[in-house]
């Protein structure tokens, strides 16, 4: 009824006050309390703040942590890069594992997710850092102004011993696919391993993606890419089997691994809900390991 009575020019100038208004009372002030009340772990991200992803956010990180430690073997004293690291997700359960010297790296083209993991897991863990890029993506931060086929990861060469991205080349094209594994690949220790996860085509997945027991149908074709969105692939692409193994064959990755396929598609056997794959970035020839 109030609303009736405040004339349109008047309610779209208070409108982002209003906004504004709420966003300080949820960020300063509700969600802090939480915390202040015993009601959340410090550590676990605010319902405002899970912006990506569904299902449990606690047991989502700790399955994956199992994944880097089994498949990856991840010592607690080595140090990883996690590309794409939105809320903690992943550093979080991490958090329990990794010791100094042992370290972690994240970053993400969310400023809020940055501001939010800076602010809640660095002071706990020093060891623990964040950085936000300023990537433009047409679904998670539009106003960005760089080009993920352009990144330069901002980390020294050799510096990491895993390289994760979780749920990140599933809204990526082929080209920028290409150019992190580049990165990926600098910025890597000899020996090290990258750890991916992919929405893969290949016969069975295309058999069965168009089935009410697939959770997506890639059936647009675009730049290379599938996508179920071709009014916005970066909501979800996936991308050629044969294509990718290629891609990590050019970047000199060997494969010490079969793919592990996700259900994703409905497919079964499976690990996880995406498809994995698993790279290694090649020895130094001075530091082979010692062969019985």
């Amino acid at each position: 009824m109030l609303r009736k009575l405040i004339p349109a020019p008047v309610r779209r100038f208070l409108k982002p006050i209003y906004q504004s208004g709420q966003s300080f009372l949820r960020n300063q002030l509700i969600e802090p309390s939480e915390v202040w009340l015993g009601r959340r772990d410090p550590l676990m991200p605010p319902r405002s703040k899970l912006y990506i992803g569904g299902g449990d956010f606690k047991a989502i990180g700790e399955e994956f942590r199992r994944y880097f430690i089994d498949l990856c073997d991840l010592q607690p004293t080595q140090s990883v890069l996690d590309v794409g690291c939105g809320v903690g997700r992943i550093a979080v359960p991490l958090t329990e594992y990794l010791k100094p010297p042992g370290f972690y790296e994240g970053f993400d083209l969310v400023p809020d997710a940055i501001a939010w993991c800076s602010r809640y897991i660095t002071p706990r863990f020093p060891n623990f850092q964040f950085k936000q890029v300023d990537i433009r993506n047409g679904f998670y931060h539009p106003a960005g102004k760089g080009q993920a086929a352009q990144l330069q990861f901002p980390y020294a060469d050799e510096q990491f011993d895993l390289v994760v991205l979780v749920g990140v080349f599933t809204h990526m094209s082929t080209v920028e696919v290409d150019h992190y594994l580049g990165e990926i690949k600098r910025v890597l220790r000899p020996g090290g391993r990258v750890f991916t996860s992919f929405f893969l085509l290949d016969a069975t997945s295309k058999s069965l993606m168009g089935k009410p027991t697939s959770a997506f149908n890639f059936q647009y074709k675009l730049d290379g890419r599938y996508t179920f969105d071709p009014t916005d692939p970066n909501r979800g692409t996936a991308h050629d089997t044969a294509e990718i193994q290629a891609l990590f064959s050019k970047h000199n990755f060997s494969l010490p691994q079969p793919i592990h396929y996700g259900d994703w598609s409905g497919r079964q056997p499976s690990l996880s809900f995406l498809d994995i794959i698993v790279g290694q970035k090649p020895f130094a020839p001075d530091t082979l390991p010692n062969t019985p």
